[in-house]
């Protein structure tokens, strides 16, 4: 296992590392700050086949001493003629490349892959443990290390956060064109929708005065037919020029179609606007909250004469409030 390698590289025994390891579900940052907090701890004993040397039940009550000295004796000859041999049994591995020592073939592994080096030879030279000052540096670099991975881990949320944060400023500036462009696209429906009404409108007037011709001259046959005395139809090759009007006689009304309204606002400025004189007085309210945003209600009057419209008056067209052929109207706060 590497994350157990990696800790017996940085001077923990193996017993140590395996057991903090255990506790902390195989996590590699947990079971480093398990070991500097637990440095001097002994470790719990172990009561299973695998226990080391030493923590074996104690002899049956049965054996008496006679048979532990025979045994004790045995082996005390034993090991005379063995002392040799064990001398030569190798007890570690060592890199031919670097000559590192290393514990077991584990290390051997981690070192290969770590260093790239591939020689390695049995040694019967035992690795020794780090001395005090040997592990407070190893310590040192632990805590070095941890740091270390806390400061890019604070560093990789912060950058996470920026990111978001940028995301966000995205999503909202995205979000606000899409309504900016919704906004243009229904104001010009809106305008588009305005002159197919006033095309209408101009069409069904020209549909009317063209009626009313019609009726005119119809109605003036009938009555030259009634008195007997027909008045011959000028013909188009005539030369005569009509009279000038005798003086004192009025000329009749012009016919207007539209009205140039100029709308005074609350702050001092002005919106000026061309409407169909069949247009309701609504439609200048409308116009003024299409230009100005304003959602609370507000009033129109106008200043001479002076004239504050009632909310019936809204329905009316213009032509009939007398707002033709041009009118100025004051923007007011409605009255509570």
């Amino acid at each position: 296992m590497s994350e157990v390698q990696t800790l017996m590289d940085m001077g923990f025994p193996r017993d140590r590392v395996e057991y903090a390891l255990q506790v902390t579900s195989n996590k590699l940052e947990p079971a480093m700050e398990w070991l500097l907090a637990h440095v001097d701890d002994p470790l719990p004993t172990r009561q299973n086949a695998g226990d080391p040397p030493g923590s074996g039940a104690p002899p049956a009550a049965g054996e008496d001493s006679s048979s532990s000295g025979a045994a004790a004796s045995s082996s005390t000859s034993g090991a005379g003629g063995e002392a040799t041999a064990d001398s030569q049994v190798a007890k570690s591995l060592k890199c031919d490349d670097c000559g590192k020592v290393l514990k077991d073939h584990t290390e051997v592994e981690y070192h290969a892959a770590k260093t790239g080096h591939s020689n390695f030879s049995e040694s019967t030279e035992e690795k020794k443990a780090l001395t005090e000052e040997e592990k407070k540096a190893q310590l040192a670099l632990i805590e070095e290390k941890l740091k270390q991975k806390r400061i890019e881990r604070e560093e990789r949320e912060k950058t996470e956060a920026l990111q978001r944060e940028k995301n966000r400023i995205k999503s909202g500036k995205d979000m606000t064109e899409a309504k900016r462009r919704m906004e243009e696209l229904e104001m010009k429906k809106i305008v588009e929708q305005r002159k197919r009404e006033k095309d209408e409108e101009k069409a069904a007037r020209d549909r009317v005065r063209a009626q009313i011709e019609a009726d005119k001259a119809a109605r003036k046959a009938r009555e030259q037919k009634e008195l007997g005395n027909p008045e011959p139809t000028p013909s188009v090759s005539s030369t005569t020029v009509s009279s000038p009007p005798p003086a004192g006689v009025k000329s009749p009304p012009r016919d207007y179609t539209e009205t140039r309204i100029q709308v005074r606002l609350q702050d001092g400025s002005t919106l000026q606007e061309t409407f169909n004189v069949k247009e309701q007085l609504s439609a200048v309210r409308v116009f003024i909250q299409m230009k100005t945003g304003i959602e609370s209600p507000f009033s129109l009057m106008t200043t001479f004469p002076r004239k504050l419209f009632a909310e019936d008056d809204y329905e009316k067209p213009l032509e009939v409030l007398g707002l033709v052929p041009s009118a100025v109207i004051t923007m007011t706060k409605t009255a509570a």
